[in-house]
């Protein structure tokens, strides 16, 4: 018998999503470019963002003003307004990657992607000079 998944339409919308949130992949890497991602997206206040882990643990991330949050492959990607575009990628045993620029390696993106990561969140921040 035939498992029921996604429609078309669904996958569609998701796909549309992602590129809006500026999520691409090219030659294996995670890129990050947010130029469709509107100001009015990001949060006024602090909030709560809530999500299941990779584990299936229910977690939540406080988010500060200005920044906002998703997952993908069941990581949490939080995108903060500022200055230099930079990705920080913060490991489950506590320790933290800095990187310039916007995009992930391939060896930690292929991590991402089978879902066999040791990544707890990514957080990318991102120019506001290039949000609509």
């Amino acid at each position: 018998a035939q498992q029921p998944g996604m429609t078309g339409q669904v996958k569609e919308d998701i796909l549309s999503r992602f590129g809006e949130l500026g999520v691409f992949v090219n030659e294996g890497c995670l890129h990050f470019k947010p130029y469709l991602l509107r100001e009015k997206e990001f949060i006024s206040t602090s909030e709560e963002f809530n999500y299941f882990s990779i584990e299936q643990e229910y977690k939540k991330i406080s988010l500060q003003e200005g920044s906002l949050a998703f997952t993908f492959c069941q990581i949490p990607i939080v995108y903060k307004k500022g200055g230099n575009e930079t990705i920080e990628i913060l490991y489950k045993n506590g320790e933290i990657d800095k990187s310039d620029g916007m995009r992930i390696d391939e060896h930690t993106s292929n991590q991402i992607f089978e879902r066999r990561s040791n990544i707890e969140q990514l957080t990318v921040n991102i120019n506001s000079s290039i949000l609509k």
